[in-house]
């Protein structure tokens, strides 16, 4: 059950109780490893550079993981540098080496079609306008021209084996029974150049992601160093996990997107609701704009009512709002209310109900599927004979319904024809659905 946070959305702004971005950087925890910090700080504190982050279109949808990014990039530009969002319509045909196998290449289509969707997700939380205006690059536009003679004369011709043999991803490969390919070896020569080419195209002296990307990032700040005779920079953000050392942001092995297509802003909000209150407060700090007085407030309050679960609800609202926007959080909230019958679930608009049910327990239905029935199928109760005396001690509803008649089926409940909700209880659900 949830309720909505007292406090709306924050305003994006960074805090002006730091010295400076590099500062509040650290502070949310987001820098894991870097190039000099000293230069960094008096980088970033001078006058506006420009800064990239690149995404590689692997999936249709960018993840939470990817949401760091983004986010720091925003923060950069509030500050007053200049972003470019570069999504790899090159380098998304090849993939970075994952630690484990090769990775299943995709279709020129397929990735041509994934970057349109990736460069309008990460364009949503950037500014186009002012001086510092973002702008989006794609590195097919200076790969797609270059023949492969000229690629190892002019690139490939400063990279040295050995150093590429010692980086994590590329030595994790090797050390495995898959082994790895020359088109995998070669993705941290093509990352390495798209830096060098926005050095030369925008003066871009710094580039973000995260502290995995470690190896590929600073291929690219040894290749202008050779090239150019001059220094970049690079920042790695942590790779986040909870505190019980599992990988966050993923729900029984699927990522949690920024599509809502895959991941419906009901899930989205129900996934930050249920942090741990020893996760919360550094959630808060690296995906929220709140500032550092209301932090501290809410991390006093996880200490002292952590069964208000307040720093939980602001976490849900203010995320989920910055992905969705604040309609589709509402709406979610107002989901997960009726649900527990502190809201009339026939005010739900249909794609909502559909998404709060499908994160039940299911079973399919028919409309002549007895309530009796479908206790035992969805497993809310052991038995015919226990879901019948539940009914008759008036501990089970239909969409929020007392029943008392254990004869009753499920059809007049269902909702826009294919959606009910049965409660045992106050607190144990499933979901009903009927086929069309």
């Amino acid at each position: 059950m949830s309720e909505t946070p007292i406090a709306a959305i924050r305003p994006q702004q960074n805090d002006p109780s730091f010295a400076d971005v590099w500062d509040e950087l650290n502070y949310r925890g987001l820098v894991h490893v870097s190039t000099d910090a000293g230069e960094l700080k008096a980088l970033l504190s001078g006058p506006p550079i420009t800064f990239y982050c690149g995404f590689d279109p692997t999936a249709p949808s960018l993840h939470l993981g990817n949401l760091v990014q983004i986010l720091v990039m925003r923060r950069l530009q509030l500050a007053g540098h200049k972003p470019l969002g570069l999504v790899g319509g090159s380098t998304g045909l090849i993939g970075d080496p994952r630690p484990t196998a090769e990775r299943t290449l995709n279709t020129k289509e397929t990735v041509a079609e994934w970057v349109g969707y990736l460069q309008g997700q990460v364009a949503r939380f950037l500014s186009f306008e002012g001086d510092n205006a973002a702008r989006m690059v794609n590195n097919l536009d200076w790969t797609a021209p270059l023949s492969a003679i000229d690629f190892l004369r002019d690139i490939g011709k400063y990279f040295r084996v050995g150093t590429m043999l010692k980086k994590d991803a590329v030595s994790a490969r090797l050390n495995s029974d898959a082994g790895i390919s020359y088109t995998e070896f070669s993705y941290q020569i093509l990352q390495g150049m798209d830096f060098l080419e926005l050095y030369r195209s925008y003066g871009c002296v710094l580039q973000t992601g995260g502290s995995d990307q470690w190896g590929n990032l600073t291929s690219g700040t040894d290749l202008i160093h050779r090239a150019e005779q001059t220094s970049v920079h690079a920042i790695g953000t942590p790779l986040i996990t909870n505190s019980d050392g599992t990988k966050f942001g993923k729900s029984e092995g699927n990522a949690i997107w920024l599509d809502p297509a895959l991941t419906s802003p009901y899930a989205f909000y129900q996934f930050w609701l249920n942090t741990d209150d020893a996760d919360v407060i550094a959630r808060l700090k690296i995906f929220t704009f709140l500032d550092r007085v209301e932090l501290e407030r809410l991390e006093s309050a996880v200490a002292e009512e952590p069964f208000r679960r307040e720093a939980q609800r602001t976490l849900a609202f203010e995320v989920t709002a910055l992905v969705h926007g604040v309609p589709a959080t509402e709406s979610a909230i107002a989901a997960a209310a009726a649900l527990f019958g502190q809201g009339e679930l026939e005010a739900l608009d249909i794609e909502t109900l559909a998404a709060a049910v499908a994160e039940l327990p299911n079973l399919d239905v028919t409309p002549e599927t007895t309530v009796v029935d479908a206790l035992v199928g969805t497993g809310l109760v052991g038995s015919l004979s226990e879901a019948r005396r539940a009914i008759s001690q008036g501990g089970v509803y239909l969409n929020n319904v007392k029943l008392e008649d254990d004869s009753a089926t499920v059809g007049e409940a269902l909702l826009f024809g294919g959606y009910a909700v049965l409660r045992r209880g106050k607190k144990t659900l499933a979901g009903l659905v009927a086929s069309a």
